[in-house]
């Protein structure tokens, strides 16, 4: 019998958001705990039998998009840990596409409400993540940052593995705010 892991779907982000928020994810993530770079999912298991259907639909999808800009809206309390909430209606309606096309696929967990986020602490105590929270919050301005098209990944029962990157099809920015938001 052949194995087809689930398939992730994830926005691509710019190189300096992925950076800055892959950074506090490896700095805060419980040791041992994180084994996967930061992300934003769309979608947390797509049928692997799929593959080719799958990406035929994302390949039409992100050649009809330029870059989308996304707003980085502040930290979000998971109960044990922390994520940063992302607002762009761009994504939203990419997302409601998808979702209609893969609509006979979905799983509970991709059939609720799409709540666009960056995690960057899970599975840490509860005390360590409000803290955490508070941490981030104090010096916290809403800033943008891109995503640049869409990133498939093949689940392997906790790391993943990249399988494609489909850019958006019009021109990428020249970068993100990201270095005014952190000071650099």
């Amino acid at each position: 019998m052949i194995d087809h892991p689930p398939l992730i779907v994830t926005a691509a982000l710019d190189e300096g958001a992925f950076a800055w928020f892959d950074d506090l994810r490896r700095a805060h993530f419980p040791k041992g705990r994180n084994q996967v770079p930061a992300h934003l999912t769309l979608f947390h298991a797509l049928p692997g039998a799929e593959e080719t259907a799958v990406a035929e639909v994302l390949k039409a999808a992100a050649g009809r998009r330029a870059p989308m800009r996304l707003e980085v809206r502040g930290p979000w309390f998971l109960g044990r840990g922390v994520a940063y909430r992302i607002a762009s209606p761009e994504l939203e309606d990419l997302r409601a596409e998808l979702a209609a096309a893969f609509s006979g696929w979905l799983t509970p967990q991709d059939r609720a409400p799409f709540r666009p986020h960056i995690t960057i602490q899970n599975k840490a105590e509860p005390d360590a993540a409000r803290a955490l929270l508070e941490d981030l919050q104090q010096a916290f301005e809403p800033f943008d940052i891109w995503a640049e098209g869409l990133e498939v990944w093949r689940y392997l029962g906790g790391p993943w593995s990249p399988t494609a990157r489909l850019a958006f099809g019009g021109a990428s920015p020249a970068g993100s705010d990201l270095g005014e938001a952190d000071g650099s």
